[in-house]
C-alpha cells in the first residue's frame, strides 16, 4: 500500500513536469512528503540534548543552593540581609546576558545549525562554572573578587541564552507530532534533575563536614566538578547530527535562491523577525515569565527562603526540596504525554489556574514551621510548575516557522527569563524584607499567572500538528500511509498550511477568511 501511494505521487510530479498533470489541481499530501522519524538518530539526540541540559541546570542550581554561604565569602563586611541580597542579585545578573546570548547565538543556530551552537553552550558554561570554582575570595583579592565572579556568571547567562532555546528547537524538530509533548518534556526533566542533584551534591558536604570546612574550601568542590561533567555533555552532544528539518530548510534556501521566495525562507534579521512575529514573541514572552516565576521560586529562592526567612538551618533549607524536585522532575514526563493526548493549552490552563490557587496555601504551610507542612507547601508549588515547564518545551517552537525558530525562541525566552524568572528569587527576597510579610512572595507568583492564564487563552493549539513551515513528522511508514489517507478528514492537518499555494490559488475572499482565521501562512518546507 505505502509503495503504491508512494509511486503514485512520484508519477504525479513526473506529469506536472511533462505537462500531463495540471498546476492549477489542489496540492494533496503524499507519503514521501512525510518524514519517517529515524528511532535511533532521535534516541542520540534525545540522550544527547537532555544531559546537555542537566549539566547546564547543575551549574545554575548550585549557585542557589550555596547562595547563602557565596555571600559571606564575597562580602563578608555586611549585614546577613545585605549578603543574602548580594548573593541572589549575582544570580539574577546571570539573566542581563541571557538576552544577548540568545539573540546572538539564536541567530548563529538558524545560520549555522543547531547542533554546533549547543555544544558550544556546553563548552562556555563548564569552563565558567569551573573559573567560580578557582576564583579567590575577598579576603584575597578584595574587591575584585564579586566583580569577578559578576563577570563569570555573565558569562554562564550568555551561554545558557543559547542552551534552552536551542536545547527545544533541536527536539520539537526531531520528534515525531504525535509525541512531541512527551520528548520536549525530556528536556525538562534533565533541567530539573540538574538542580536536584546539584542539591543533593551541596547537602552531602553540608552533612559530612562543618560548616567552618564549607565555608573555607568544600564550597568550590561542586563547581569544580562541572569541568568533568561537561566533557560528557559535550561528548554526548557531538555525537548527534543537526536535526531534518533544520537540514531540508537549508537545502530549500539553496534551491530557492534565484527563486523570490528565497527571501521568506531565509533565516530572518532580529528587527525582521520582531517584525513579522511579534504577537507570537509576546505569547511566549508571558507564558515564559509566568511559568519560570514560580519555577525558580521553588528551585533557587526556596533555599534563600527557608533559610533566611523561616529560621531552618542551611543543611535542611537545601535537603527539604530535594525530594520533591526529584518527585516533580519524574512527573514531567507524564505532563508532556498528557498534552500529546488533551492538548498543550489545557495542560497550560492547569498550571496557570494551580500556581494562582495554590500559591497562598503554598507559603502558609512553609510559614507553619513543621517539616511536613514545609514539605507540603513545596509540594503544592511544584505542582503547577510540572504543568507549566513540561508544556513550553513544545509549545513556545511551534510558534515560529523553522528558518527562525532558534531565533524566536532565544529573544522570547530569554527576555522573559532575564526580567522576570532570574530575577524572582531577588524581587521576592526584597519584597519580604521590604513588606515584612514571609507570604509575599505568593502575591509575586499570582500576578505573574494571571498574565500566563490570559496568555494560554490567545495560544495557538499545536498538540499532534505538524510544525509551522514542516510537513507532517510520524514514527513509522504505517503511520504515514494512514495520514495520507485520512488526510481530509484529521483535525490535526491543514492542507492550506501545509500547501500555501492552494490558499494563493483559491477565491481572494476565501484565503482572506482563512488567513484571519488561522493566522500568517508560511512557506512550507519538509521536516
Amino acid at each position: 500500500m505505502s509503495e503504491s501511494l508512494k509511486s503514485e505521487s512520484l508519477w504525479r510530479r513526473l506529469g506536472r513536469r511533462l505537462g500531463l498533470v495540471k498546476d492549477d489541481e489542489p496540492r494533496r499530501l503524499t507519503v514521501d512528503d512525510v518524514t519517517v522519524v529515524d528511532r535511533p538518530m532521535l534516541r542520540r539526540a534525545v540522550a544527547g540534548t537532555v544531559v546537555g541540559n542537566l549539566m547546564e541546570w547543575y551549574d545554575i542550581g548550585v549557585y542557589g543552593y550555596l547562595a547563602v554561604i557565596i555571600g559571606r565569602a564575597f562580602l563578608p563586611d555586611a549585614s546577613e540581609g545585605a549578603q543574602a541580597l548580594f548573593s541572589l542579585g549575582v544570580f539574577a545578573v546571570t539573566f542581563v546576558a541571557r538576552p544577548l546570548g540568545g539573540i546572538v547565538l539564536g541567530q548563529l543556530g538558524d545560520r549555522l545549525g543547531r547542533q554546533r551552537i549547543l555544544a558550544f553552550t556546553l563548552i562556555m558554561m563548564a569552563a565558567a562554572t569551573f573559573l567560580i570554582g578557582v576564583l579567590p575570595d575577598y579576603s584575597v583579592i578584595g574587591v575584585w573578587a564579586p566583580i569577578l565572579l559578576i563577570v563569570l556568571k555573565l558569562a554562564q547567562g550568555f551561554s545558557t541564552g543559547g542552551e534552552y532555546a536551542g536545547a527545544t528547537t533541536f527536539i520539537t524538530e526531531y520528534a515525531p507530532d504525535k509525541r512531541r509533548g512527551f520528548y520536549a518534556s525530556l528536556l525538562d526533566l534533565g533541567s530539573y534533575m540538574g538542580f536536584a542533584v546539584g542539591a543533593a551534591f551541596v547537602s552531602i558536604l553540608q552533612l559530612t563536614l562543618s560548616d567552618d570546612v564549607m565555608q573555607g574550601f568544600a564550597w568550590r568542590i561542586p563547581f569544580l566538578v562541572a569541568l568533568p561533567l561537561g566533557a560528557v555533555a559535550i561528548y554526548f552532544r557531538l555525537k548527534i547530527e543537526d536535526t531534518p528539518a533544520f537540514q531540508e530548510a537549508q537545502d530549500s534556501a539553496k534551491r530557492a535562491a534565484d527563486e523570490a521566495q528565497a527571501s521568506a525562507d531565509a533565516p530572518k534579521g532580529v528587527f525582521a523577525l520582531i517584525r513579522s512575529y511579534w504577537r507570537e514573541l509576546l505569547t511566549a514572552f508571558v507564558l515564559v515569565a509566568a511559568a519560570n516565576t514560580v519555577g525558580y521560586a521553588l528551585t533557587s529562592y526556596m533555599p534563600t527562603y527557608l533559610t533566611g526567612t523561616l529560621g531552618y538551618d542551611p543543611v535542611h533549607g537545601t535537603l527539604l526540596t530535594l525530594p520533591v524536585l526529584v518527585a516533580m522532575a519524574l512527573c514531567i514526563p507524564l505532563t508532556g504525554r498528557l498534552s500529546d493526548r488533551i492538548g498543550r493549552r489545557k495542560v497550560l490552563f492547569i498550571g496557570s489556574v494551580s500556581a494562582i490557587v495554590f500559591a497562598v496555601p503554598a507559603f502558609l504551610f512553609m510559614m507553619h514551621g513543621e517539616i511536613w507542612s514545609t514539605v507540603l507547601g513545596l509540594v503544592l508549588l511544584a505542582f503547577p510548575v510540572t504543568f507549566y515547564v513540561a508544556n513550553l518545551a513544545s509549545s513556545l517552537p511551534a510558534l515560529f516557522p523553522t528558518s527562525s525558530r532558534y531565533g524566536g525562541m532565544g529573544i522570547s525566552y530569554n527576555l522573559a527569563v532575564a526580567l522576570f524568572a532570574g530575577t524572582a528569587p531577588v524581587v521576592m527576597e526584597a519584597l519580604v524584607q521590604w513588606t515584612g510579610s514571609s507570604l509575599a512572595p505568593a502575591f509575586y507568583v499570582i500576578g505573574t499567572s494571571i498574565a500566563g492564564f490570559i496568555a494560554v487563552i490567545v495560544l495557538k493549539e499545536s498538540a499532534r500538528r505538524p510544525l509551522p513551515g514542516a510537513m507532517p513528522s510520524v514514527q513509522t511508514i504505517e503511520e504515514a500511509v494512514e495520514l495520507v489517507e485520512t488526510q481530509d478528514e484529521n483535525p490535526d492537518l491543514d492542507l492550506d498550511e501545509l500547501f500555501p499555494e492552494r490558499v494563493e490559488a483559491g477565491a481572494p475572499d476565501e484565503a482572506g477568511a482563512r488567513d484571519e482565521a488561522g493566522g500568517r501562512v508560511e512557506t512550507g518546507e519538509r521536516a
